[in-house]
C-alpha cells in the first residue's frame, strides 16, 4: 500500500486550528482525546492530513496516559473488564469490535485471547496501547 501524498499546507492549517502540543494537564488530554474521537468518527472519510493529524493525537494521547495512568500488569481479559467499567461499557458495547456475543464473553471471561486485530481495535477504543491486551 502506498502512503498517501500530505498537502502540507493543508496539514499546516490542521495544526494550526488544533495546536498540538505535549499533553501536560488532564484539560489538554480532554481536548486532544476529543478530537481524537472526531477524526475516528469520520473513519474512511479521513483526509491524508487528518490521518496524519491523527496519527500525531494518539501519540500525544498515549504518552500522557502512560505517564499519568499507568495499567498494571494484569492478563488482557482483565485489563478489559476493568477498561469496560471505568467507562461504564457491557459486553453487547463491544460487538462491533468482536461481531458476536459468545466471542465478546468469551474474551471478556479470559476463555479466548484477544487477536491482534481486535487488541488494535480496542486500544482505538479505550485510547491505549493495543499491547496491553496481547
Amino acid at each position: 500500500m502506498a502512503a498517501k501524498r500530505i498537502n502540507k499546507k493543508k496539514y499546516g492549517a490542521l495544526l494550526a486550528d488544533t495546536l498540538p502540543a505535549v499533553i501536560k494537564t488532564e484539560e489538554e488530554n480532554e481536548r486532544l482525546l476529543a478530537l481524537a474521537e472526531q477524526l475516528i468518527d469520520k473513519g474512511e472519510r479521513r483526509t491524508p492530513e487528518e490521518d496524519q493529524l491523527f496519527e500525531l493525537v494518539t501519540k500525544l494521547i498515549e504518552d500522557f496516559e502512560e505517564e499519568h495512568y499507568p495499567i498494571p500488569d494484569a492478563p488482557p481479559h482483565r485489563v478489559l473488564r476493568f477498561l469496560m467499567e471505568q467507562n461504564d461499557l457491557r459486553q453487547s458495547d463491544l460487538l462491533p469490535i468482536f461481531g458476536s456475543r459468545g466471542y465478546v464473553s468469551d474474551v471478556v471471561n479470559g476463555k479466548r485471547a484477544i487477536s491482534k486485530t481486535h487488541a488494535k481495535a480496542l486500544g482505538e477504543k479505550f485510547h491505549v496501547s493495543p499491547e496491553v491486551f496481547i
